[in-house]
């Protein structure tokens, strides 16, 4: 028997409580530079409680080819990738209003 979502009360095949989430993220995409030179992509602004930060930092690592982490809520990325970023989280289901890169 199929589960039901307690959010919003369809089964868990056919809920749409991610892809309601993702349309109302503010993401905000930058570049830090750290120790030796090294520069990093920040992606901050997903609320880890309604979309998985470890799958989505998996999907952009193997997409991007690099190494990279989820510390406080925000997703590092080896490397700069700050103009790639949009387009891969607009193919994810993100709306490109919400994402701002700085």
């Amino acid at each position: 028997m199929n589960e039901i979502c307690p959010k919003c009360g369809l089964p868990k095949d056919l809920c749409v409580c991610e892809a309601i989430a993702k349309e109302s993220q503010i993401i905000k995409v930058y570049t830090i530079k750290r120790k030796f030179g090294k520069q990093y992509t920040i992606i901050e602004g997903i609320d880890d409680k309604e979309i998985g930060l470890k799958d989505l930092t998996k999907k952009l690592k193997s997409k991007f080819a690099c190494g990279g982490t989820v510390k406080e809520g925000k997703i590092e990325l080896q490397g700069d990738h700050k103009q790639n970023v949009k387009s891969v989280l607009i193919k994810m289901g993100f709306s490109p209003e919400t994402i701002d890169i700085r």
